[in-house]
């Protein structure tokens, strides 16, 4: 389709008043009218919404700070026309058309989820994230191993994000955590992922954990425990609390695969081998229980 502008055009003609004088100040320049006992503070809160739904993300971070009310406008809804504006300019076309996104319900999940999908500037020279802003590709590259890091990483809190092979996954598929410090490219086709100190993972092909440079077992724990299939989306949990990682996988909990977690900022991350696979991963936000 067209390209759509990164940001919406000059402020409707049917706002007046402080409306547009909240407006006309630029990022932002609400929030600094409010703070300052101007006009701003006074808006009716669907106003308040349509002059939110120009800002950016990081301008959105600082309104909300400003009072209550403008908390409760910006996070009472997440399916408001702030975070719809939003995800309209911030998410490929693809990314909202197709089922990409479909485990994530809300226009504000959607935006948290781009925010933190795999970082363009921390992979294997290897790969490269395609335009939906989700999924990674490897290149056809002879006897190397290729991984990729999200843009944001935890210390604290319960996280949940889904990872599913659009390709074949070759002799070596993982999924899992790591540190900054952790290679995201390798010779050879090896479990990359979990080969140091410094990740965790889970290889698809054989079930098997790795960390260190060692097998921790397989996994999931069980008699003849079912292959992973292309296309299969597997969940995984990141309990910075517990110091836990788990995964899931249609619905089901197979288990804590690692424990006793360090209490340093983990990013989930993958390694491939496979010519031309494809990989996606989307952030889901805090886990649901039960």
């Amino acid at each position: 389709g067209a390209a759509r502008p990164s940001r919406p055009g000059p402020p409707p003609a049917g706002l007046s008043g402080s409306g547009r004088e909240a407006m006309a100040a630029g990022p932002g320049g609400g929030a600094a009218a409010a703070a300052a006992g101007g006009p701003g503070w006074r808006l009716p809160g669907r106003v308040l919404e349509l002059v939110f739904s120009y800002l950016e993300l990081r301008e959105l971070r600082s309104c909300a700070l400003v009072c209550k009310l403008w908390h409760r406008v910006l996070h009472g809804d997440e399916n408001s026309e702030v975070w719809r504006s939003l995800a309209a300019r911030c998410l490929a076309e693809e990314a909202l058309r197709t089922d990409i996104l479909c485990n994530v319900p809300t226009y504000k999940g959607k935006v948290r989820a781009f925010h933190h999908a795999f970082s363009t500037n921390d992979c294997s020279r290897n790969v490269y994230i395609k335009k939906n802003g989700f999924t990674l590709h490897r290149n056809p590259i002879a006897q190397s191993t290729d991984g990729a890091r999200t843009k944001i990483g935890f210390s604290e809190g319960r996280h949940a994000w889904e990872v599913w092979w659009e390709g074949p996954l070759g002799t070596v598929a993982v999924i899992g955590i790591a540190t900054k410090r952790a290679a995201m490219q390798c010779q050879g086709y090896v479990a990359l992922l979990g080969s140091d100190d410094q990740s965790w993972g889970w290889n698809l092909v054989d079930n098997n954990l790795l960390h260190n440079g060692e097998v921790n077992g397989s996994f999931p724990q069980c008699n003849n425990a079912p292959k992973y299939q292309i296309g299969e989306r597997i969940r995984v949990i990141l309990d910075m609390e517990d110091k836990t990682l788990a995964f899931e996988r249609g619905y089901e909990f197979l288990g804590v695969a690692f424990r006793g977690l360090p209490k340093v900022c983990l990013y989930p991350a993958v390694s491939a081998v496979y010519g031309n696979t494809e990989v996606t991963l989307v952030y889901l936000g805090k886990p649901l229980d039960g």
